[in-house]
């Protein structure tokens, strides 16, 4: 008779978290948030409005909402690590489609489409790195933060890497479109080094789990306590509708305020690994957060940090802005995963999780083309990240009223 699997140690657990981070790179920092160090060169290409350049993130999370919608399907019928790899490599084909199209009806459906694909990563990979920190409680929000925290890989990838392909692409017509090569290239890197988390963490070979475990996998989930978790649904959802409007237009607003490319460049190669240090920055607190309270308390420091640039164009506060925004932002996503972990039994961990998600989606496919509404008229950019602070606010007086679920299970 075989032994059980030993379950592994710290160290093995955080580089499988650390390999694991290349989905959320994939997901969020390449296939969402390159776009906004693409967004000025493209809208003065194609003569855009600032109303059509918003739409294409608004299109990019009405795609993430389609897939998270269909990502807890999936994962029941293909397991979470297929979806993740698959996904994955979606994400890469649809980043690379960009790049052959000038009208903005197709880039809208590829911006569409790599929504989706991102859904299938990010969803699966937030299930995957719950379950991964389930094996070291004590560590989970380092675990869930690591995991979180490879967006800022992909953040800071892109800002190097964009910057260096449109000088390579100048003169070229069109050039952005070699950018768009380049990050799908860059995803199918993050793809291939999914391949060895998937496989440690495939549903049938979790670290360490025991045949009770699997079987909790298994069993039906029960339905989920909306009404207990309206706050911190409610708080996340205008967290989406907040966050996106800097992540979207703030290199732009940069641009406007006459900031140069090389700095630009310094801005968002800080913020992403800002990201990647907020894995360890708020460990603690996803750790013993239990209620709303981390949520809260990390919107209201994002509203700070997205409003300083409206207010002011010196260039100390506006990097201190990009560093404080970097800190924060991953880690409101992480503590959601996190509230899920300590509030819901294992079998609701990925309904949880697609709840957030769902109405994440919902907020970024209203943040980006309202933002972009107000930056046209009277005010322009300045004005638009002023609305996303006071929707950030908004959601950190809501999520404050989050309690801990009166059942949660002790883990």
């Amino acid at each position: 008779m075989s032994s059980p699997p030993e379950a592994p140690g710290l160290r093995q657990l955080i580089l499988i978290a650390l390999a694991l981070s290349l989905g959320a790179a994939v997901s969020l920092g390449i296939t969402r948030f390159a776009y906004g160090l693409l967004l000025p060169v493209m809208r003065d290409d194609l003569d855009w409005s600032y109303t059509l350049a918003g739409a294409m993130n608004t299109a990019n999370a009405g795609g993430y909402l389609l897939g998270a919608l269909a990502t807890p399907w999936l994962m029941r019928r293909f397991g979470a690590a297929r979806v993740l790899l698959v996904g994955s490599l979606l994400a890469s084909v649809f980043m690379a489609a960009s790049g052959f199209f000038i009208a903005a009806a197709p880039l809208l459906l590829q911006r569409l489409l790599a929504g989706v694909a991102s859904a299938f990563v990010f969803v699966a990979g937030g299930l995957l790195a719950a379950r991964l920190g389930a094996q070291a409680p004590t560590h989970a929000g380092l675990l869930l933060g690591l995991y979180y925290g490879g967006t800022g890989w992909g953040i800071s990838a892109s800002a190097l890497g964009v910057p260096a392909l449109l000088d390579a692409a100048a003169g070229v017509p069109h050039g952005w479109a070699w950018a768009w090569w380049g990050l799908a290239l860059l995803c199918l890197a993050g793809s291939a080094v999914l391949v060895w988390p998937a496989r440690v963490l495939r549903d049938d070979r979790t670290p360490g789990a025991t045949p009770i475990a699997a079987a909790r996998q298994a069993a039906p989930a029960a339905p989920l306590p909306w009404r207990a978790m309206w706050p911190a649904l409610a708080g996340y959802t205008l967290f989406g509708v907040g966050y996106i409007g800097y992540m979207t237009f703030v290199i732009a607003l940069l641009r406007e305020q006459g900031v140069g490319g090389g700095a630009i460049t310094l801005f968002y190669a800080l913020l992403g690994l800002a990201v990647v240090a907020s894995a360890r920055i708020w460990a603690g607190l996803l750790t013993r957060a239990r209620g709303g309270g981390a949520l809260a308390f990390l919107n209201a420091l994002l509203g700070v940090a997205t409003l300083l640039p409206a207010l002011t164009g010196a260039w100390p506060v506006v990097l201190a802005s990009g560093l404080l925004f970097g800190a924060v932002f991953l880690s409101v996503v992480a503590s959601t995963t996190a509230f899920v972990r300590h509030n819901l039994s294992s079998e609701q961990w990925a309904g949880g999780i697609s709840a957030f998600t769902i109405l994440f989606a919902f907020g970024q496919i209203v943040g980006p083309t309202v933002v972009g509404w107000i930056a046209d008229g009277p005010g322009g950019l300045a004005r638009g990240l002023v609305y996303s602070a006071a929707a950030l606010w908004l959601g950190a007086l809501l999520a404050w009223r989050q309690k801990p679920l009166v059942n949660a299970p002790a883990v």
